[in-house]
Parts: C-alpha cells; sequence; structure tokens
C-alpha cells in the first residue's frame, strides 16, 4: 500500500469515527444553545464581579451584568449562533459573542450576525445586596 492510499483511508476511518458524533446528533460539535428553564436564583450583589458597575458573570447558564449607571441585566449566556458564551461591553451596553463577534443589544435583540436569534432576556429584583434573577 502507498502512503497516499494509506492516508486516504485513515481520513476515512476518522470521518466514519466521528460522523455519528458531530452529525448524527449536531450536539456533540457545537454548544447548546437552548434557554435555561425555570431559572430562579438569587446572587450576593456585595461582593465580586456584580458589586461594581460594568461587571459581569456567568451563573446558571445566565449572563448577569452590572450597567455603568448601577442597572441589573440577565441574558442567556450562550450565543444563539452556535453557543459560545458571551461577554457583556460596559462601554457599549451590549453583549458580544467572542467566537464570531455576533452583537446584542442590551435587552438580548440581535444587533449584529452571524446570530440571528435574540437571546433571553431575564427578570431582576434587588433587595438590598440580593439580586434575585427569574423567568
Amino acid at each position: 500500500m502507498k502512503r497516499k492510499e494509506f492516508l486516504a483511508q485513515v481520513g476515512v476511518g476518522a470521518a466514519l469515527v466521528l460522523d455519528p458524533i458531530c452529525f448524527g446528533s449536531l450536539s456533540g460539535c457545537k454548544k447548546s444553545s437552548t434557554s435555561p428553564a425555570n431559572t430562579d436564583f438569587t446572587i450576593d450583589v456585595s461582593t465580586g464581579e456584580l458589586s461594581k458597575n460594568g461587571g459581569f458573570l456567568i451563573k446558571d447558564g445566565v449572563l448577569v451584568a452590572r450597567t455603568n449607571s448601577g442597572a441589573f441585566l440577565a441574558v442567556t449566556a450562550a450565543c444563539t449562533h452556535e453557543g459560545t458564551n458571551i461577554n457583556y461591553v460596559a462601554s457599549s451596553n451590549n453583549f458580544v459573542c467572542p467566537n464570531h463577534n455576533a452583537k446584542f443589544s442590551s435587552t438580548g435583540v440581535v444587533t449584529q450576525g452571524p446570530a440571528n436569534s435574540n437571546l433571553t432576556q431575564y427578570k431582576t429584583t434587588l433587595t438590598g445586596n440580593s439580586l434575585r434573577v427569574f423567568s
């Protein structure tokens, strides 16, 4: 067997092994972009990233951010394009996917593709230092 034939057969073998993983369910090669169901949790905002304006964190599949004016935002953390965790950009008060640069408004609406569906927005209520994030 020649080297070229051997490499071709190895490539076909690898494709057959990976086919069920990547193409059979599609979940093996793409991160999930589904919204967390029945979201309801609290966060202490007196310390950590949410204690300062412009900070954000991800908890239970939800990105929670504190705007430069001190308001709180909460949206699904996974980009609707390929499921990569998004970031909050305080200077522009929006969300950006670091993978393909999809952008979302502060309410989760797509403002730049390749994403074509909005993020799920969650409600927030602040009582003292406890921030409740819920569906």
